[in-house]
């Protein structure tokens, strides 16, 4: 009988190795999976490589991940908000690695590793620092650069709903970057806020697969304020 359900988020953690590439998804706040970045800090992993939409926020989530000096790079779209200060510093002290990659480009070579393309050309980035010195080819008159695929040892998602076979639904824009972080990966967790019977998940409404997905959690609700945080109690 396959039944993805993980008894705990520490159960659905243990071992992810030290030096693992761990695309979290999340933009801004929407879709963080919180309970499981603050796991994988509990879990004790180091040295990692960490993929997600920006550098965190606070000092709660991703920023927590970093200020525990847990991350060796991280490669995102905006590192620097108003309440970045976590990442900030540690950049500027030349802790943590940095590349900087457009947020179209960065969906894209997530996707494109999880559908197996080896790498494809891009016009963003051409002419500027973005660019690299990576490849550079005219296409139909107008200039490309090579990307190549971002693929992940793990991925942290967060849906809306689940099955123990792992199919997820989502939740609006919670959605974000799951689907495809979800494919790029050798493995998969994702929390969700319901577990839901098998076959009663209308088939139009499952993004993932769980073919794509290997363990799932389930977390309480939990009440937020304006711009996605958690409330204090």
């Amino acid at each position: 009988m396959i039944n993805k359900i993980a008894r705990s988020v520490a159960d659905a953690l243990a071992g992810i190795p030290d030096g693992a590439t761990v695309l979290i998804g999340g933009f801004g706040t929407a879709g963080i999976p919180g309970e499981l970045i603050d796991g994988l800090v509990e879990q004790g992993a180091r040295d990692l490589t960490v993929v997600n939409n920006n550098a965190g926020n606070g000092e709660t989530g991703l920023a927590a991940l970093l200020k525990a000096g847990r991350v060796r790079k991280i490669i995102c779209s905006f590192p620097r908000q108003a309440d970045s200060q976590v990442f900030d510093g540690l950049y500027r002290s030349g802790k943590i690695e940095l590349e900087l990659v457009p947020q179209g480009n960065l969906a894209e070579r997530i996707r494109a590793a999880g559908a197996g393309i080896g790498a494809f050309f891009c016009p963003t980035g051409y002419g500027t620092e973005l660019a690299g010195n990576r490849e550079t080819r005219e296409i139909d008159g107008k200039q490309y650069v090579l990307e190549y695929p971002i693929h992940g040892d793990v991925a942290l998602i967060k849906a809306e709903r689940g099955d123990r076979w792992g199919n997820l639904v989502y939740r609006k824009a919670a959605r974000n970057f799951g689907p495809v972080m979800a494919m790029a990966s050798r493995k998969t967790v994702a929390t969700v806020h319901d577990i839901a019977e098998l076959g009663t998940l209308d088939p139009e409404t499952v993004v993932t697969p769980g073919i794509f997905v290997h363990q799932v959690v389930r977390i309480e609700r939990v009440a937020t304020q304006a711009g996605g945080f958690k409330k204090a109690a």
